[in-house]
């Protein structure tokens, strides 16, 4: 694998992640959030992958897709002057509709296991709070994994080896990479400015 390519189709998946779908200055204070409590979860990893799992998908996922179905504009985009429909349709990751599913799944998980502690006689049911806490973690670091990895196959057979892999060193790395983008848009939000103004976008440039 050339390194020269996969580093500009990196640059490239992640300068249209931004322009199409970060241009709310609450979306992308809210990835900031994100982005913080994802690295706690990275270190959790190590230490309680059930806690990981419940501060990756209740705090990290939670403020990062509110930011996106709650606050991120939809409609025709004027600033790139594409259509919703055509952002959604050339989404390399997760787009609106994917999402929608995979955040159903993760509701679903601890009814299911409040409903069926034992999941059909799969695991040793929980008898307590904390049993379930866990296993719901245990089962939502699981999914998490899972759907990674079945999106980087489905890219690998509807594009190609090579996308996939760099979507998900893009996926795994976000968090540094939003740290470091979004990290002036509370101050940006504080000031009033509900919408980031992207002239590099409309430069047609990384800024």
């Amino acid at each position: 694998m050339n390194l020269k390519a996969f580093l500009q189709e990196l640059r490239t998946q992640r300068w249209d992640d931004h322009r199409y779908y970060h241009q709310s200055r609450i979306n992308q204070s809210l990835h900031f959030i994100s982005a913080i409590s994802f690295l706690v979860a990275y270190v959790m990893l190590f230490i309680d992958p059930a806690l990981a799992a419940v501060i990756g998908w209740v705090i990290s996922m939670g403020t990062r897709q509110s930011g996106h179905f709650f606050f991120e504009p939809r409609g025709f985009d004027h600033v790139n002057n594409v259509s919703d429909a055509y952002k959604e349709e050339i989404k390399v990751g997760y787009n609106m509709m994917r999402k929608t599913i995979l955040i159903g799944v993760w509701a679903g998980i601890p009814l299911l296991l409040k409903v069926q502690p034992a999941v059909f006689g799969l695991i040793a049911p929980a008898t307590d709070t904390a049993g379930w806490l866990h296993d719901t973690g245990i089962a939502w670091l699981a999914l998490g994994v899972g759907g990674l990895l079945f999106r980087v196959l489905q890219l690998c057979v509807v594009k190609s080896p090579f996308t996939g892999i760099v979507w998900m060193t893009k996926i795994l790395t976000d968090p540094f990479h939003d740290i470091a983008l979004y990290w002036r848009s509370p101050l940006a939000l504080l000031r009033g400015e509900l919408h980031d103004p992207m002239p590099h976008v409309r430069a047609g440039h990384p800024g």
